[in-house]
């Protein structure tokens, strides 16, 4: 999905972008609107956009100034606009594309076509980019960053930030610390193999666990891993002895 905002200072053609984006480009998913600068600028800097479909004409501040008022702009831009000669000016601002007022369904189609092109070559350029940082920093772990695909973007994860993993399924649910989770759909032994070497203990089939974080080992009741967020993570029968080796490497 590609997560978008619509700027522009008309109700209607606000309405109007979002019912051809909804038929006719569904891999759009609009998650605020403004009818003004101010509160586009706004917008922008809480809802982190991949697209912003911005209106150059607006009272008061009007869409290049919108842009210029940000202090980064991570996102593509499809500017509308209803006179041809802004829309020229769009493109020489670094614009993806432009479209003119009243929008025709092929253009819009063809310029989402475009961000997508755009942003997954953004995606395949930090891919390459975190790729050669592990190989120019092997030793330096600190600054290593395991990748993590879902189906809204490609995430970054220092890996001393990364709290725990549980299977489910197919599917891996990464707990971080702040509280959020990120859920991949990858198998969780695949990432057994890529963190072992970051002090991970595959403590049970469906859960891995930094040993950073982990407060003590409850024996009783079959035992299980109480962590520092006081969560509780089973530890079966067959990786006790692994668990042991990990926690306590010169014990005898």
């Amino acid at each position: 999905m590609i997560k978008a905002v619509i700027i522009d200072d008309e109700k209607n053609n606000i309405d109007n972008l979002y019912g051809l984006l909804k038929k006719h480009a569904p891999e759009v998913e609009i998650a605020a609107t403004a009818t003004n600068a101010d509160d586009g600028i706004s917008i922008i800097m809480e809802t982190a956009p991949d697209l912003v479909f911005l209106d150059i004409q607006m009272p008061g501040k009007n869409g290049f100034e919108v842009l210029k008022a940000l202090p980064h702009c991570e996102f593509e831009v499809v500017f509308v606009t209803a006179f041809d000669q802004y829309g020229i000016q769009a493109v020489k601002f670094s614009a993806i594309d432009y479209l003119l007022k009243p929008v025709n369904t092929h253009e819009l189609k063809a310029a989402v076509a475009k961000v997508k092109d755009k942003l997954e070559q953004r995606k395949q350029n930090f891919q390459l980019e975190n790729l050669l940082k592990l190989i120019r920093q092997k030793d330096e772990k600190k600054e290593h960053r395991l990748a993590l695909a879902t189906t809204r973007e490609m995430r970054f994860v220092n890996p001393d930030k990364i709290i725990r993993c549980e299977s489910s399924n197919a599917y891996t649910i990464f707990y971080l610390t702040g509280g959020e989770k990120i859920t991949v759909s990858r198998p969780i032994f695949e990432f057994e193999e890529l963190l072992t070497d970051y002090g991970f203990i595959r403590c049970h089939q469906s859960h891995l666990v930094n040993k950073s974080f982990i407060k003590s080992w409850i024996r009783e009741n079959g035992g299980h891993l109480l962590l520092d967020d006081d969560t509780e993570v089973p530890v079966s029968r067959g990786k006790k002895e692994n668990l042991v080796q990990a926690l306590i490497p010169n014990r005898k």
